[in-house]
């Protein structure tokens, strides 16, 4: 299960980016990731529950945007979205496509925060 250390680079990844803000809660980490990069949401989820325990990160929501395929058909001269993974041809010509344009993401979009005031 890879997904773990997937998560953990996440949440290392999270926690650097916290230390920035002393104090504050994370409430949501988003992610992007592409439908070729052979993750499990599932198990993401998981993971994500065992990876934050006793971290700032703890209670935090996962939430994972999946990205579709988007490769370039050289004979439309367009970019076009796969309707699966099943077939690398274009659905508007049916040519062979090649030149993948996203799909293989695996990135933090943000974090959303709840900043602690400071007492006076």
């Amino acid at each position: 299960m890879h997904e773990l250390s997937i998560v953990s680079s996440v949440v290392d990844t999270v926690m650097e980016t916290l230390a920035a803000y002393p104090g504050a809660k994370v409430k949501e980490v988003r992610l992007r990731v592409g439908a070729l990069a052979a993750v499990v949401e599932d198990s993401l989820q998981f993971c994500y529950g065992i990876a934050t325990e006793g971290t700032d990160l703890e209670g935090s929501k996962l939430v994972v945007h999946v990205v579709p395929v988007l490769m370039h058909c050289v004979p439309c001269a367009q970019d076009v979205e796969l309707a699966g993974l099943q077939s690398f041809r274009c659905p508007r010509c049916g040519e062979p496509v090649l030149d993948l344009r996203q799909g293989r993401e695996l990135e933090v979009e943000s974090i959303e925060i709840d900043e602690v005031e400071e007492k006076a």
